[in-house]
């Protein structure tokens, strides 16, 4: 299919799409005369894509929206393109599916909960991006998880994500068949993001292995859900071999962000704060004043890299 000047086979484009664009492993979409992303409420028919988001060069995403919305409104004051108390729009307001909000080269989107949510959601994003025409694009994943083996409050930058069995893949049925896709994550992005939180010195931060389940509870080795058919040193067993692997910490979306922004030449991060650690508890106990604090480090972290990437620390 065509991709600017150049051809490539579908089985090429997801290697060989041109350096820092955005590039779809999707021959159909080029014969579509419109594309309707409808869990945004955005088509190319009826939005102009390249004047409303061709300056967007960071892409932060997470799970809750007012979170994705206190972000925005964060990293405005931060780059001093807002005033104290600005409302910010939500480009996404025609479905309740998903929340998005822009200012300067900064885009915020909200992925829901789960692999199914967030691959949905970046679908959609990634097309946008690549309608919009947007280029050297990074797209950081922001949000909670669990802990193995650190203090309530740290923060991870993952390396890999990986399964329930501490591999770094995706599997993924596509017409009955089992697909596997990495999930590495960019080195060098991960490597500038622990600078930028030695320079912020205000919180313990890793690289580590980031495992990613397909469930809160038994997936992830809980004795506190609904229904557990193990034992506390089964579990404290299993969390022990994760940590001896490299993991760090537990989440449920690593994977799928990882192996689509992969496929997409997109460069990604995940950073996510620990909300307890999971070697000496289940529940979370930490204060709703504490948690909030824990949940703007990533932020911090993210917002301080953006302002140092654009020349503004």
């Amino acid at each position: 299919f065509s991709l600017g000047v150049f051809t490539y086979s579908v089985s090429q484009c997801c290697s060989l799409g041109r350096e820092n664009f955005i590039h779809l492993c999707n021959p159909h979409l080029e014969k579509m005369k419109e594309d309707i992303l409808y869990h945004f409420a955005l088509g190319t028919g009826t939005h102009d894509f390249p004047a409303l988001f061709g300056d967007v060069k960071f892409v932060c995403v997470g799970g809750s929206p007012s979170r994705m919305k206190a972000f925005i409104a964060y990293i405005a004051e931060e780059l001093g393109l807002g005033s104290p108390g600005c409302d910010y729009p939500n480009i996404c307001a025609g479905t309740d599916r998903y929340a998005m909000y822009k200012v300067g080269p900064v885009l915020s989107v909200s992925h829901g909960m789960g692999i199914p949510s967030i691959s949905i959601m970046l679908h959609e994003l990634i097309k946008l991006l690549y309608h919009a025409k947007c280029s050297n694009i990074t797209i950081i994943r922001i949000g909670t998880s669990g802990g193995i083996g650190l203090e309530p409050g740290s923060v991870v930058i993952t390396r890999q994500s990986v399964d329930a069995t501490f591999k770094p893949h995706l599997e993924q049925v596509v017409l009955g068949k089992t697909v596997i896709r990495s999930t590495n994550l960019d080195e060098q992005l991960a490597e500038e993001l622990m600078q930028c939180s030695k320079e912020i010195g205000q919180f313990n931060t890793v690289v580590g292995n980031t495992m990613c389940t397909l469930d809160f509870y038994e997936g992830q080795g809980r004795l506190d859900g609904a229904i557990c058919l193990y034992d506390e040193e089964e579990k404290l067993q299993y969390l022990k071999k994760a940590y001896d692997s490299g993991v760090r910490n537990i989440e449920m979306e690593s994977s799928v962000f990882a192996a689509m922004c992969n496929l997409s030449g997109v460069k990604a991060a995940v950073v996510c704060v620990t909300l307890l650690n999971r070697l000496e508890g289940d529940q979370i106990s930490s204060s709703h004043d504490v948690l909030v604090e824990y949940q703007q480090r990533p932020q911090k972290l993210v917002g301080y890299f953006i302002k140092k990437s654009l020349g503004k620390v």
